[in-house]
């Protein structure tokens, strides 16, 4: 297959800031409105800018891919919500998982917007590299799809029943995207496709594809359907060219999808750091859930050419769960994209870690079982994440497990994980 230049849309660029007219000058002086500006308001005394509690780096760069999900890092700087806490945020765009993955690795980046099941990848040599990972916070739950081309659709296919029944009548290579080979979509996409009876690694062709590039493949008949988070999902739908085949929350409701990234060696050495950021952000994703004109000021601001570049009216719609599968029905989604959801989205849970570990193994990606308790433990920074959330005042679950029934009926609550992942019928 060959891979075609990103698809890019006609911008909402933001003007350039004038005095106190710009849009991002606006921003800021609705996030110093929003929430306090003192740190002695953060608790501990008002010293996590000053003394043993300061930020060792004053300024870090955080990659991110061009998604709706990368928001609250976005938003956690262009609100200057950062500074809040000691830190200067420098958002840096990447152009594929690949890349965030070696930037990370090497140190050219400090933190990323990154697929959870690549840290884990990485952790185990199993996602083209290998060394120490941490995973500081979630970003948001849900807020993925499944699109499947116009052409499926013609013929009957338009969700995971009827694709397998064509699959089984007009027998050809399916061609299916995802976008990095341990990451959540590619295992969203194996789930679902197996829980119809579809085994993805014998009766289809599964390629890689970075996010923003999707629309362009599907469009010149690259791919049969693609998992991607958004907008490249809804873009497809606008464009004529995609119908909605499922959403992942309608696989996993609540399901973790991305993470703030970065490598143990980094998370050891600059622990302030870490909690600097990890709180900012944890702020700017309660900023963005707070109401509708939050979430369409972020959309405005995402849209723009230096994040998304995209059209504002291609994430606007199911960040408010407001969903159209490209065959004329519509329908509000409360299970939508969520940054925070009063504090319930961004605790790293262990199961949630162990969980792609067990996707992993069942797929092949991993040999042997490894020791999935104990990896999540050393990758997962709880404790990092505690003082930011008490920084931030971001409210902390009694567990470190959680409980989840997925789209085929099986229970996931991270009790045995080996059993658990030698379960499936449909595996490597």
């Amino acid at each position: 297959m060959t891979t075609i230049p990103t698809h890019t849309d006609t911008s909402t660029t933001l003007p350039a800031a004038t005095g106190d007219a710009g849009r991002r000058g606006f921003l800021k002086q609705g996030a110093a409105v929003a929430g306090a500006t003192i740190f002695s308001s953060l608790g501990h005394s008002g010293v996590w800018a000053a003394g043993s509690d300061a930020p060792e780096k004053k300024e870090v760069k955080i990659g991110f891919i061009p998604l709706t999900d990368c928001a609250s890092v976005v938003m956690a700087s262009v609100l200057g919500i950062d500074q809040k806490y000691g830190v200067k945020i420098i958002p840096t765009k990447e152009a594929s998982w690949p890349g965030v993955r070696d930037k990370l690795v090497n140190g050219e980046l400090d933190f990323a917007h990154v697929l959870y099941g690549l840290i884990y990848g990485v952790q185990l040599g199993a996602g083209g590299a290998k060394k120490d990972m941490a995973v500081l916070m979630n970003l948001n739950h849900n807020g993925q799809a499944i699109t499947l081309s116009k052409k499926l659709a013609d013929k009957g296919a338009i969700n995971g029943e009827t694709l397998a029944k064509l699959m089984r009548s007009d027998k050809r290579e399916y061609t299916f995207a995802q976008t990095f080979p341990t990451g959540t979509h590619a295992m969203w996409l194996y789930y679902w496709l197996s829980t119809y009876g579809i085994n993805p690694l014998k009766e289809a062709k599964i390629i890689t594809v970075p996010p923003p590039q999707m629309v362009a493949n599907m469009r010149v008949g690259n791919m049969d359907g693609y998992c991607v988070g958004e907008p490249w999902n809804h873009r497809a739908i606008m464009d004529g060219i995609g119908v909605n085949g499922t959403t992942t929350q309608d696989i996993w409701k609540d399901h973790p999808e991305k993470v703030l990234g970065t490598t143990g060696e980094y998370a050891k050495k600059y622990p302030n750091t870490c909690r600097a950021v990890t709180a900012a952000i944890l702020e700017a994703g309660r900023w963005i859930d707070a109401g509708l004109q939050n979430k369409l000021k972020m959309a405005e601001t995402v849209a723009d050419k230096a994040y998304v570049n995209t059209s504002v009216d291609a994430i606007n719609q199911r960040i408010l769960g407001r969903y159209q599968d490209g065959m004329g029905k519509t329908w509000d989604d409360p299970n939508h994209m969520k940054f925070y959801n009063d504090g319930a989205v961004n605790y790293p849970y262990l199961s949630d870690g162990m969980w792609f570990l067990t996707q992993h193994k069942r797929w092949g990606l991993l040999k042997d079982h490894p020791d999935y308790l104990g990896v999540a433990k050393s990758i997962s920074q709880t404790a990092i994440y505690k003082d930011a959330a008490t920084a931030s005042k971001t409210p902390l679950p009694k567990s470190d497990m959680r409980t989840h029934k997925l789209v085929d009926g099986v229970v996931w609550d991270g009790k045995d994980p080996a059993k658990y992942a030698d379960s499936f019928k449909i595996r490597a």
